[in-house]
C-alpha cells in the first residue's frame, strides 16, 4: 500500500475536535484573512465596474507608498504591514501545534528538504510565471482587467528589501492558509478532494478580483495548479517558493522596466 505524503493523509483523519469548533475556527481564520481580503476585493472590483471610463485607466497597486516624501516613516509602515499580515500564519501554526499536528510542518513548510523545495519551486514558478505573464497582457488588451502596478514606492535603498520581503509575505500567508490549512480543515470535516480543491482555487481567485476578470481567473487556474501539486508532493514548500519566486520577479521587474518598454502597461 502506498504512503500518502506527509501532511495530506492526516487532513481525513477522525479529530478529537467537535465538527462545529473545527468549522467555526476555520472561518475565524478566513476572517482575519484572506476572506476578508475576498470581500474586499469584490467590493473593489465592484467599484471599478461601476464607475465611468474604462478598466484599463485604472490601476491596483500592489505595493504603494505609505508616506510619500518621509522614506523612514514610510519604511516603518510596509514593514509594520507586512509583518501584522503575517500573523494568520502564525496563527494557523498555533492552532496545529495545540491539535498535536506538529505545526507548519504538518503541511510541510519545515527546512528539512529545502534544495529540493526550492528547486521544485523554481520550475513552478518559471511556467507559472510567464504564462501568467502572457495571459495578463491577453486579458488587459481585451479591456477586462485594471493596469496592475505592482510597485510605485520611491526609489530608495530600502525599496527592493522591502519587495522582497513582501513577495515572502504573499506566498507564506496564502499557501499557507489557502493550500495547507484550508485544504487540512476541509478535509476534517468531510468535505471531498474535489470540493476542497474548488474552494482552495475560487478563494485564490476572488480575493484578486480587485485586479479584474484575469487576476479572478488567472489565479483560480493558478490553485488547482498548485492543489495539485500539494497533493502529490504533501509539502506547501515548493508552493511558497514558487509564489515568492514569481512575486519578486513581478515586483522587481516592474521596478526595472515600467516606462522602458512598450508592452508592459503602465498608467
Amino acid at each position: 500500500m502506498r504512503a500518502e505524503p506527509d501532511g495530506v493523509a492526516d487532513a481525513s483523519r477522525p479529530e478529537s475536535l467537535p465538527r462545529r469548533l473545527l468549522r467555526n475556527e476555520t472561518l475565524l481564520v478566513l476572517a482575519l484573512s484572506l476572506g476578508a481580503s475576498a470581500v474586499s476585493a469584490l467590493i473593489s472590483f465592484t467599484g471599478s465596474v461601476t464607475a465611468p471610463g474604462d478598466l484599463q485607466d485604472r490601476a491596483a497597486t500592489l505595493n504603494g507608498s505609505q508616506a510619500p516624501g518621509r522614506p523612514w516613516l514610510d519604511l516603518a509602515w510596509q514593514l509594520f504591514g507586512i509583518s501584522t499580515a503575517l500573523v494568520p500564519v502564525a496563527l494557523v501554526a498555533h492552532l496545529l501545534l495545540r491539535e498535536g499536528a506538529g505545526g507548519l510542518r504538518a503541511m510541510g513548510l519545515d527546512r528539512s528538504r529545502p534544495g529540493a523545495d526550492l528547486g521544485r519551486g523554481a520550475a513552478v514558478a518559471a511556467a507559472i510565471g510567464g504564462t501568467g505573464l502572457l495571459f495578463y497582457l491577453a486579458v488587459w488588451a481585451t479591456g477586462a482587467n485594471l493596469t496592475v502596478v505592482p510597485e510605485s514606492l520611491p526609489s530608495v535603498w530600502w525599496k527592493f528589501p522591502v519587495l522582497i520581503a513582501s513577495a515572502v509575505q504573499n506566498a507564506l500567508v496564502e499557501e499557507v492558509v489557502v493550500v495547507g490549512y484550508l485544504l487540512r480543515r476541509l478535509g476534517q470535516l468531510g468535505w471531498t478532494p474535489a470540493a476542497a480543491l474548488a474552494a482552495s482555487s475560487v478563494l485564490r481567485g476572488t480575493y484578486h478580483l480587485y485586479q479584474g476578470i484575469g487576476g479572478l481567473v488567472g489565479n483560480m487556474v493558478m490553485g488547482v495548479v498548485f492543489v495539485w501539486l500539494y497533493r502529490r508532493w504533501g509539502r506547501v514548500g515548493p508552493l511558497v517558493a514558487a509564489h515568492a519566486l514569481i512575486d519578486i520577479v513581478a515586483f522587481g521587474g516592474y521596478a526595472l522596466l515600467a516606462g522602458k518598454v512598450d508592452w508592459l502597461p503602465v498608467v
